[in-house]
C-alpha cells in the first residue's frame, strides 16, 4: 500500500510524526505537509504566489503553504505513483461537528477525495498530544481493517479520544454534531495602540446526543464519520425551481 501522509499542524507535530512511525510499518510512505501551523485553513489554495517544496532531515516534505496545497502539489506535480489513500493527521484536538469546515486537516483528506483517492481525516478529542503514540497505533489498525470496507473512494472523520491504547472503545459510525454559535472575537490592541481582534473559541455542543462524534468520543469510543462533498440543499432547490417557473 502506498500512503500519502498531511496534516495542518506542519511537518514537525508530534501528530503526524507519530502517525508516519505508525504507517510505516505497513506501508510505503510519503509525508507532504505545512513548513508550520495551518489550523483553521479549511480547503484554501494559495493562487498568489508560488510555492516551494524542501525536504526534511528525516525524509519528510515541507510545503509553505495550506494542507490542501499540499496534497494538490504531491498530487500533480510530485508523486510518480498514485497513492492508494490519504491520510491526515493526527490533529492536537478535535475535528468534530462544524469544527469539520474549518479543519485544515479534513481539508487536506478532502483534496485527496476529490481526486478520486480514499481519504482518512485523524483527529485526537482532546488538545496536547496526551497518548499520541496510543493514538496512532489506533490509527494503523483503522487503515487496516477498514480502508476496503466502504465503497471507493471515501472520505473519513476519525477522532480518536486521548486515552491509553488498551483503554479505547470500539470504533463506532457516528454523525456530524452541531455546536452552538461562536464565542465573540477578542478586542485588543496591537503595540502602536490600533484595535486587533482574536477570533474567539468556538462554541459549546449544541447536538451531541447518541450517534454523534461528539457523544461518541465523550464516552471513550474512537468515532467514525463518512463526509461527503455535495453541499447542494435538496429541499431548497425543489423550492428554488418552483419559484422559478
Amino acid at each position: 500500500m502506498r500512503i500519502l501522509i498531511s496534516n495542518d499542524d506542519g511537518y514537525l507535530a508530534p501528530g503526524i510524526n507519530a502517525l508516519a512511525d505508525a504507517l510505516a510499518a505497513i506501508a510505503d510512505i510519503v509525508v507532504v505537509a505545512p513548513d508550520s501551523n495551518r489550523s483553521g485553513a479549511s480547503n484554501s489554495l494559495s493562487l498568489d504566489r508560488p510555492l516551494s517544496v524542501q525536504q526534511a532531515a528525516n525524509g519528510f516534505y515541507f510545503v509553505n503553504g495550506t494542507p490542501t496545497d499540499c496534497v494538490h502539489v504531491a498530487l500533480t506535480g510530485m508523486l510518480i505513483e498514485r497513492p492508494d489513500l490519504v491520510v491526515s493527521g493526527i490533529n492536537n484536538g478535535p475535528n468534530m461537528g462544524d469544527d469539520t469546515l474549518y479543519s485544515g486537516t479534513v481539508a487536506a483528506a478532502t483534496e485527496g477525495y476529490l481526486f478520486g483517492i480514499p481519504a482518512i481525516a485523524f483527529s485526537q478529542g482532546e488538545w496536547g498530544w496526551a497518548h499520541i503514540d496510543d493514538a496512532a497505533k489506533a490509527a494503523r489498525d483503522i487503515v487496516q481493517r477498514y480502508a476496503d470496507a466502504l465503497e471507493k473512494p471515501y472520505l473519513l472523520n476519525v477522532n480518536i479520544p486521548n486515552r491509553p491504547y488498551e483503554a479505547l472503545g470500539q470504533p463506532v459510525a457516528t454523525r456530524l454534531g452541531r455546536r452552538h454559535q461562536a464565542e465573540p472575537v477578542i478586542k485588543s490592541h496591537d503595540p502602536r495602540g490600533r484595535e486587533i481582534f482574536w477570533i474567539g473559541p468556538p462554541g459549546a455542543c449544541k447536538d451531541a446526543g447518541e450517534g454523534t462524534d461528539f457523544h461518541a468520543v465523550q464516552h471513550g469510543r474512537i468515532s467514525m464519520t463518512p463526509l461527503q462533498i455535495d453541499l447542494t440543499h435538496r429541499t431548497q432547490l425543489d423550492l428554488l425551481a418552483k419559484a422559478l417557473g
